[in-house]
């Protein structure tokens, strides 16, 4: 089963959807543990079932898990309304349920932002609301959370494309419409790019453990028309010095006040091997993506994941029985080797504290 939004250029995958309208609405994510071979839609009937998705990695990338976690606390609501809930059994009901949601996954921030935006609209209804009106209001908020990063993603695009160099582009992990509520960040400075008439091959990080470039990026690329290439996380380095690479263009999972940057285990190294080989190295997020709360990247939270996603990736053994695994999801890229943050209120170079809020402040 697919769901795409076609135009007469491309495919553009859809990741997540709402359907049905009211309270008789559900929450549909493509399952993307099952990409490239097979599109499946998963239901989340509750809760746990959204929890589930977002630690499992059904549904993955920041600005994604953020609108999922909106929309976990609509559900949150319906599983109020069916067990007929109100009053304080309400309220301690959502409290609980956003907790959950928030904590699913700690290096992403927008998961947490967005479930703290839908949780203070709430703050606006009557304090005897009933369940039905929650929902409602919840359902608004969420919708409101989808509908915006499909829009800051176009306005990603169009940013990153205006400074992309000419030339081939390599990436790292998966930033596109799978990733995000719309066209994506990185990946959709590279379609936007591509899109205006530029030409260039993409070469795609296979980003291991668990594949997110092989399974995921040239999937959506291949959807979408635009050449790629898929390499071995450990042939970056030649790669590069081959000179063949005009850019490398990664998303962004957190970003604190100085612009340092968390991402996918592998990008620090990546933007070591650019800055060696003198190739620009960019990074594409929402403003909902930095955290201003942290100086620098130093306090950005590192999940550590399952070491059978090492020792045994995508469930073949790949090591001997008794051995330990080291398995960090993300690292953090120094500001002072990011060449420009694209976000959506505009290209924030050189990267530096004083920067960063000079244009996440202005109005974008």
């Amino acid at each position: 089963m697919s769901d795409s939004i076609s135009s007469s250029a491309r495919s553009v995958p859809v990741a997540i959807r709402w359907q049905g309208e009211g309270t008789s609405g559900r929450l549909h994510i493509l399952d993307q543990t099952q990409l490239p071979a097979r599109q499946a839609w998963l239901q989340c009937g509750d809760v746990d079932a959204v929890v589930e998705a977002i630690r499992s990695l059904r549904v993955r990338g920041a600005p994604a898990i953020g609108i999922v976690g909106a929309y976990g606390m609509v559900v949150a609501a319906a599983e109020a309304l069916q067990r007929g809930l109100g009053g304080a059994a309400l309220a301690d009901h959502l409290r609980v349920r956003a907790g959950q949601l928030a904590t699913a996954r700690p290096t992403a921030v927008n998961l947490r932002w967005a479930v703290e935006r839908c949780t203070a609209a709430l703050g606006g209804l009557p304090a005897d609301a009933s369940a039905a009106a929650c929902h409602g209001r919840l359902l608004a908020v969420a919708r409101g959370i989808h509908d915006e990063d499909r829009r800051l993603c176009a306005a990603i695009g169009r940013h990153g494309a205006d400074i992309l160099p000419p030339g081939d582009i390599l990436t790292h992990c998966n930033t596109g419409c799978l990733a995000t509520g719309g066209e994506g960040t990185a990946l959709a400075v590279i379609t936007t790019a591509w899109d205006r008439g530029q030409r260039f091959m993409v070469f795609a990080d296979e980003t291991r453990p668990l594949f997110q470039g092989a399974r995921l990026t040239a999937w959506e690329l291949v959807q979408r028309g635009v050449p790629v290439t898929v390499l071995v996380d450990a042939a970056a380095c030649h790669l590069l010095s081959t000179g063949r690479i005009a850019a490398c263009i990664v998303g962004a999972d957190r970003i604190a006040a100085n612009g340092d940057t968390a991402n996918k285990i592998g990008t620090h190294g990546l933007a070591v091997l650019a800055a060696a080989h003198g190739v620009p190295f960019f990074v594409a997020a929402p403003s909902s993506t930095f955290d201003l709360t942290l100086a620098d990247g130093s306090g950005i939270p590192i999940e550590e994941r399952p070491a059978a996603e090492v020792l045994a990736p995508l469930g073949v053994p790949a090591a001997p029985a008794g051995a330990a695994a080291y398995n960090p999801a993300f690292d953090v890229t120094p500001a002072r080797l990011i060449r420009a943050i694209v976000t959506e209120r505009g290209v924030i170079s050189p990267v530096s504290r004083e920067r960063v809020a000079a244009v996440l402040g202005a109005v974008g």
